[in-house]
């Protein structure tokens, strides 16, 4: 295949004006009685319902005006819930009784859990805070009493339920007079596991139907609960232990109700008269069993594990048995071991019974006549023996102290606070009644009271609970509920009073951090700024800021949530002196970070606050700085994108210079952010566009100048750049601005630019971690190049085309990927370049540029060169299709680049030439001689060829078309 170099003398003269008019589309007039896609559908129906619904009368469904639901025409009217729900409703009792005892128990727990609300906080919630916090690094020792092997197995022949009975009570006894073996020496983390295994042993036995040893491990891990040895450890104790009870009642609970479901389910909500007496009796045999017990404190706890089986015996059996568990608690002699025991009652009573709250308060009323007990000889000679100081010891009150009240508050009247601070008062304000009390009542109602509760703690005796941990629990209430206006300051004032005298500094931060956020809910920076400076006052000396990193962070957030207005931010006079106490680095550019999103999401307007922008640079530029060699892609990537948010803010108004200069700074000052060096290099280009369109026509000189500044500022930073596709794309971005701004100069070098570095285009480059070809980015690139230098004069120093010839020679260089066809691909893109050079009047142009149109006006000289190089652009082509004829296995490359130019030449081509003509024909049997082109492209092709042939100036396509065939692969 060859090509004469008549052939390629000229391409076609075009009309875009009326190009464009033949291909808008034509109107067509629609009347009313048409189709209209929002017109209510008519459906026939005539075929035969084999499915019909029963009692259906017709076989078919005649026309109708409103459209059918096609949901229900396919579920026939019924949804899958519904016939879920039939055919559940049909189980027979026998599928029913076949699910598993765990499933049913799961089920029936879940219902039975609807007793409290959501906005009751379980116990579950507080298990993991206690154990963290009640810790000790003392030795820890078990004594477990497991009795001998007496009694383990029983005659088979002995039935007689008396006889059963007496056995396992012997059983019991055997358990407390047996053996006694003790571990010591154990740590806490021994000590937990230990007990886990005592629960993992309970669970066995119970599975190998080993009741008594089961029952025998749940009254030693109880009698584990009157010692007091380590007291620091006890509430962790108990938390560790009232596991295993937890299990126990579970597994005595789901027992008993598998019994009841033979030979019936027994229903959700049953009675007495539901249960049978086999289930009776064995629930009767449990209450005995543990009755037997002989020490109190092992005989209360394991009653109370299976409270709740009382419901299988009578209708007002846990009614009853609360208040005498209750009197059973008065016998403990030990303050501390009797308060968790009647935490645990409150515990399991609020499960079972939520209703009956008389227990929970009588519970608590005994806890209150029990504090005397705390000044007693025996208290305070076990505190002296183990070390322990008063405040520490009454800590350890708090969460039995905090469940009960918890319990007793929860959707409790109004009054009922009145009558608890009653009751502190007749007991000389104990502080630490008071601090749960503040805790465990509605926020509502302590901020109402407020000022009655500083009364109250100014009362305390600060000995034993230091009083500025009170302030911290009414600071909690108030940050979540307004005390009235008229109290706000007295009580902020009486709370500072207390708080500013505290001298430890953790003790001092962990209360100002609470009252941080009351401060700015009600006051203005003036306050904020005060509580501030009294932070910095207090956390300076010593560097005690660095222990308390969090709860400084918290004050930040605390502030920022109130406070989205950063100009009265940053005139806080102590604001930006707080943010240096994170002398940390990676917690200061979290803080900054911090800042940084509230203000991106917050700050709607521009702004040019000076106080703004100076604290905002502080700010990123921290973050910034922050960046090494060893920083993540994503945490650059994160921190860019908010100091880039920042920048969008930033506008000067028409102070253009004043905006380039804040530009030239943030360029400085970010340099190690790429992404943030592309986006300050899209903002100058914005500003050059911006200034040119306000500017026009007044100040040329001025304006000109300020556009070759900002044209300046993009040539110097973008080689900084690393990534090579920022680069490119960057250089074309700035030299059309320049171009539009008349800057040929500038513009003349950007492109010269962006030609010069195309050699050092990676064959591969990195996307998202993973390599990719660089050749779709690369050629994306070059064809809107081509597109720009339509435009673009040529300079009159460098003759004709040099920046086209610049691009080709630069591609004919590069070192693409074997077998590939960029290259080619590339050489049929520049094609239409230059057929569109060569027309009278260019598709575009940019106002006030002079391009080669006018420069050259039609020059034959001019012309003779785009008729050369589209010559030596088609040879190159066409001896690539040469070569990869060569090749069977190329044979669908040849096709695809052979229809590509064929598309080019029969758009831009003069095919009134024969020999052109005749060269447009060859390359489409080429391109269908394998059969690899698409029959519905080809189609359209020759139905567009046929369509063109029809205009006036194009009837010469008629004689091409004839010669045009359609050739399928065999």
């Amino acid at each position: 295949m060859s090509v004469c170099l008549s052939a390629t003398r000229r391409s076609r003269g075009r009309n875009y004006e009326a190009e464009l008019q033949r291909c808008r589309p034509e109107t067509t007039p629609v009347e009313f009685g048409d189709y209209h896609p929002l017109k209510p559908i008519m459906v026939t129906d005539t075929k035969t319902r084999h499915g019909a619904r029963k009692g259906s009368t017709s076989s078919s469904s005649s026309s109708s005006s409103m459209p059918p639901d096609p949901l229900s025409s396919m579920l026939d009217g019924t949804d899958p819930l519904s016939m879920f729900a039939a055919a559940s409703a049909t189980e027979t009792p026998a599928m029913s009784h076949s699910a598993s005892t765990g499933d049913k128990g799961k089920k029936r727990r879940e219902k039975e859990e609807v007793g409290v609300g959501p906005d009751f906080e379980p116990w579950s919630a507080k298990r993991g805070e206690i154990l963290a916090r009640f810790t000790t690094t003392e030795k820890l020792s078990i004594n477990l009493f497991m009795g001998s092997d007496r009694g383990k197995a029983q005659s088979p022949g002995s039935s007689a339920v008396s006889e059963k009975v007496r056995t396992r009570l012997e059983e019991l006894d055997d358990l407390e007079d047996g053996s006694q073996r003790e571990l010591l020496n154990l740590s806490q983390q021994d000590y937990a596991n230990r007990i886990e295994e005592l629960n993992q042993s309970l669970k066995e036995a119970w599975a190998s139907d080993q009741k008594v040893k089961a029952l025998k491990i749940v009254i030693q891990c109880s009698k584990l609960l009157s010692d007091t040895s380590v007291i620091q450890f006890y509430p962790s104790k108990f938390v560790l232990i009232t596991d295993i009870l937890d299990t126990f009642g579970r597994l005595v609970y789901d027992r008993i109700w598998t019994m009841c479901s033979d030979p019936r389910p027994l229903p959700e909500s049953f009675t007495v008269e539901d249960v049978n007496d086999t289930a009776k009796e064995t629930c009767l045999n449990w209450f005995f069993k543990i009755a037997s017990i002989r020490e109190l404190l092992p005989r209360l706890y394991v009653e109370a594990a299976i409270l709740k089986c009382n419901c299988f015996l009578n209708r007002s059996g846990i009614q009853e048995t609360l208040p005498r568990l209750t009197a059973m608690i008065r016998g403990i002699g030990d303050p501390l071991v009797a308060a968790y025991a009647r935490a645990y009652l409150c515990r399991v009573g609020i499960e079972v019974a939520p209703h009956l709250k008389d227990s929970l308060n009588c519970n608590f009323f005994d806890l209150l006549l029990t504090f005397q007990q705390i000044s007693g000889e025996s208290v305070q000679n076990q505190l002296v023996v183990q070390r322990v100081e008063m405040p520490e010891y009454l800590t350890l009150y708090s969460p039995a102290i905090n469940w009960i009240l918890q319990c007793i508050a929860y959707r409790a009247p109004e009054p009922l606070l009145t009558e608890m601070m009653e009751r502190c008062k007749k007991l000389g304000n104990n502080a630490l009644l008071l601090n749960s009390v503040m805790r465990a009542f509605r926020p509502e109602f302590v901020a109402a009271r407020a000022t009655d509760f500083i009364g109250m703690i100014k009362d305390c005796d600060e000995a034993g609970f230091p009083k500025h941990l009170l302030f911290g629990s009414l600071g909690r209430s108030l940050a979540c509920a307004d005390p009235p206006e008229s109290e706000r300051l007295t009580i902020l004032n009486e709370a500072w009073k207390v708080i500013t005298k505290v001298r430890s500094p953790q003790d001092y931060i962990n209360c100002a951090e609470i009252w941080v956020e009351f401060t700015c809910r009600h006051f203005t920076k003036r306050e904020v700024n005060t509580i501030l400076a009294d932070i910095i006052k207090h956390m300076t000396p010593d560097r005690a800021f660095e222990d308390a990193y969090p709860q400084l962070q918290s004050v930040i957030r605390k502030i920022l949530t109130y406070f989205h207005d950063f100009s009265i931010l940053f005139s806080m006079e102590r604001f930006l002196p707080f943010l240096d106490m994170f002398q940390k680095d990676s917690v200061r550019v979290e803080v900054c970070r911090s800042i940084m999103e509230v203000f991106i999401k917050h700050q709607v307007e521009l702004t040019r606050d000076p106080v703004i922008l100076n604290a905002m640079m502080h700010i990123c530029k921290t973050m910034h700085d922050s960046v090494n060699s060893l920083t993540l892609e994503d945490e650059k990537r994160s921190l860019s994108l908010l100091i880039i948010g920042f920048i969008r803010m930033v506008s000067f108004g028409r102070d253009f210079e004043q905006q380039l200069s804040f530009c030239v700074e943030a360029r400085a000052t970010f340099c190690n952010l790429e992404p943030v060096l592309v986006q300050l290099i899209h903002t100058v280009n914005q500003l050059a566009m911006e200034t040119s369109r306000v500017m026009r026509g007044s100040h040329s000189r001025k304006t000109a100048a300020f556009v070759r500044a900002c044209a300046a500022y993009s040539y110097i930073t973008i080689p900084s750049l690393s990534s090579i596709f920022s680069r490119l794309s960057l250089y074309l971005l700035s030299g059309q601005v320049a171009l539009a701004n008349q800057c040929l100069s500038q513009a003349d070098a950007f492109l010269k630019a962006a030609v010069g570095i195309l050699p050092e285009v990676p064959r591969s480059i990195s996307v998202e971690g993973k390599l990719r070809s660089s050749e779709s980015f690369l050629l994306d690139f070059i064809s809107n190049f081509l597109a720009t230098l339509l435009v673009v004069p040529d300079h009159p120093e460098h003759g004709v085309l040099y920046l086209v010839r610049g691009l080709l020679n630069m591609v004919q260089d590069y070192t693409w990927e074997d077998n590939s066809d960029a290259k080619v691909r590339v050489y049929i893109s520049a094609l239409p370049l230059l057929a569109a050079m060569g027309q009278e009047i260019y598709l575009y142009s940019i106002p006030k540029v002079d391009s080669n149109e006018t420069l050259y006006g039609g020059d034959p000289k001019f012309l003779s060169e785009l008729n050369k190089l589209c010559e030596t652009l088609i040879g190159q082509v066409l001896d690539h299709l040469k070569t990869l004829g060569r090749d069977e296995q190329s044979t669908r490359r040849q096709g695809a680049l052979g229809f590509s130019l064929f598309g080019v030449l029969l758009a831009h081509g003069d095919l009134r030439n024969n020999k052109l003509s005749q060269l447009a024909v060859n390359l489409w049997n080429l391109s269908h001689k394998h059969g690899y082109c698409e029959t519905c492209v080809s189609v359209r092709t020759l139905e567009y060829i046929k369509h063109q042939a029809q205009q006036p100036d194009m009837t010469h396509l008629s004689d091409t078309i004839q010669r045009l065939t359609l050739q399928s692969r065999t």
